[in-house]
């Protein structure tokens, strides 16, 4: 899975309007098709129609994450963000297809988005089973 950090989290990073510590953060997943452009994508309302409907286990803008771990490496440069694993259970149906996902500050007005995970592909979970995402993160260096 890639990830990409979107352009805008930078400028919230550098006026401290964003704290990975404390913040709530979202974690939502997105329809087949969607591409990400971190020079336009800045806040949910950028993507919000490309997010999976809800439907069978998924609910729109819903899911929190937890386990929040900021990590500094100095011999590499680089501030590493790294969240719980974030999971639905598809009841009913099947969850997806989902090409990736994009976290976004629930804490922050306007609801920012940090970054966005490419799955590589479509993904679906089918009817009982559990869509999982593991270990969430973003790595910014310089």
């Amino acid at each position: 899975m890639a990830t990409r950090v979107s352009q805008g989290i930078l400028y919230l990073m550098g006026t401290k309007a964003v704290d990975f510590e404390n913040d709530e953060f979202i974690i939502i997943l997105m329809g087949t098709g969607f591409i990400f452009n971190r020079a336009s994508h800045f806040e949910y309302l950028d993507v919000s129609a490309s997010e999976l409907p809800t439907l069978y286990g998924y609910t729109q803008f819903t899911k929190v994450l937890t386990g929040v771990t900021v990590t500094q490496n100095n011999t590499l440069f680089k501030l590493t963000v790294t969240w719980a694993n974030p999971q639905w259970v598809a009841n009913g149906g099947s969850i997806g297809p989902a090409s990736g996902a994009i976290i976004i500050d629930n804490t922050v007005q306007y609801d920012p988005i940090v970054g966005y995970i490419d799955f590589g592909g479509d993904k679906t979970e089918p009817d009982g089973g559990t869509f999982t995402i593991a270990n969430p993160t973003f790595e910014i260096s310089t």
